[in-house]
């Protein structure tokens, strides 16, 4: 191991050693030439450290959905994978990461059809976190779900064990990447709920592309909107009886 190599492991042990649950504060460690992953320990508001006092969530209304594809548009732009990636756009369609994507369920019985977006649903008890050998995948305090990409192996056995098939592999070399979400060949990743925008107070992208059918905000607040809401209408989770308790909730499903 050279002296560089070297620095860098330590660097990593540092950021291990100090996670606690939550993400840690890296401030200028190179992880690809021109990108670097910068990373902040604190939500809004930003004096505030991350904890489980807040549970940040999603509600989707499915009613309001009309088969357009703003919420994966947006979410490419933002964070530079898909089309928003120029390096993807040269892969073979089943190596296209895919964070968040649209699904039509269907009634079986009536055939009554639906569209909703489906993304990392952020479980309170994610499997993914379960199964993963290295820690790479974790949960912060506040329920959003990640990767850590310097100690992801690229085993797989997180996509394996997702029921929501949210994680995607990456198999080509990237050059086009968002400085403030860095992707690494062999590596696996997910939605992140746009976590550097949520700890700068701002929505997910996604939200902010499709704010009549997305709610953002926190589910252990009574006051919030998206707390509110899901108290006068309530809410459906995607495969309820895996008890995951998911941080995704849907509006509009009733069957």
């Amino acid at each position: 191991m050279n002296k560089n190599d070297s620095l860098v492991d330590q660097k990593r042990r540092a950021i291990l050693g100090g996670m606690g649950g939550t993400a840690a504060a890296i401030v200028g460690l190179t992880i690809a030439p021109g990108v670097l992953l910068t990373q902040t320990a604190q939500a809004k508001p930003v004096d505030e450290a991350i904890s489980s006092k807040t549970r940040w969530g999603i509600l989707i209304d499915t009613n309001n959905c009309n088969d357009c594809n703003d919420c994966v548009t947006a979410c490419e732009e933002e964070n530079g994978w898909g089309s928003g990636s120029t390096d993807e756009q040269k892969s073979r369609p089943d190596q296209k990461a895919q964070w968040i994507r649209t699904v039509k369920v269907t009634d079986k019985q009536t055939g009554y059809a639906k569209t909703l977006p489906m993304m990392c649903q952020h479980c309170e008890h994610p499997p993914c976190v379960d199964v993963c050998p290295t820690g790479a995948s974790f949960k912060r305090d506040d329920g959003i779900v990640l990767v850590d990409k310097h100690i992801c192996i690229g085993c797989r056995y997180c996509m394996m064990a997702c029921p929501y098939k949210a994680r995607s592999f990456i198999h080509e070399t990237l050059t086009d990447q968002r400085s403030y979400m860095p992707r690494g060949k062999g590596t696996v990743e997910s939605c992140t709920m746009c976590v550097h925008k949520v700890d700068n107070g701002e929505n997910p992208a996604c939200v902010d592309a499709c704010s009549s059918s997305m709610t953002f905000g926190d589910l252990n607040d009574p006051d919030s909107e998206i707390s509110k809401e899901l108290a006068r209408h309530g809410g459906t989770q995607i495969r309820a009886d895996l008890r995951l308790n998911p941080g995704v909730r849907y509006q509009g499903l009733n069957f």
